[in-house]
């Protein structure tokens, strides 16, 4: 299976340090739909590992979270992609659960889920903790600068191997 695994904000929609709390929060950025549906042309299966920690601080529910990603499915269908299968970490960083991101657990989930292994499997997030949990899964981390992903480059701290591009579409150019 050609699999692609994306975190969803500040990749896929634009990012707030205040959250994404309802439905017209939730902005896609230039070209990420079409780059999405690109993926699927050019035969991957397309995933999203999102931690949403707005759910455990109250800022929003359940199931405003699933209309804001039927929001997303309906834009990128318009545009002619899908996405396979997306997991959420709802849960507060202080929980110390394992499926939220530097943690494996939202990766290894979609491994399963989508019975394959994660080996060169590239995960494209925008965060320090995006790239980290790519490596403890044994996915390929790569970075966009979009979102928080200038910062996160200027760090330096990246974990070895790391791909870096300016954003999805570049990404997707390049496989």
């Amino acid at each position: 299976m050609k699999l692609v695994i994306l975190d969803r904000d500040g990749v896929i929609n634009h990012d707030s340090d205040h959250y994404i709390k309802s439905v017209d929060e939730w902005i896609p950025l230039p070209g990420s739909l079409k780059a999405i549906t690109q993926l699927n042309c050019k035969g991957y299966s397309v995933a999203v590992a999102t931690n949403q920690s707005g759910i455990g601080r109250g800022y929003y529910n359940e199931e405003t979270l699933q209309s804001i990603h039927q929001k997303f499915y309906g834009l990128l269908a318009d545009e002619g992609g899908v996405i396979s299968e997306l997991v959420f970490c709802p849960h507060l960083p202080d929980e110390a659960c394992g499926c939220r991101k530097p943690e494996p657990g939202l990766l290894l989930t979609l491994a399963d889920r989508l019975n394959t292994l994660l080996d060169s499997v590239p995960f494209v997030g925008d965060s320090l903790t995006d790239l980290i949990a790519a490596e403890k899964a044994g996915a390929l981390p790569v970075l966009v600068k979009t979102g928080k992903g200038a910062r996160t480059l200027k760090t330096g701290n990246l974990p070895s191997g790391t791909q870096v591009f300016e954003n999805l579409s570049d990404f997707v150019n390049s496989l």
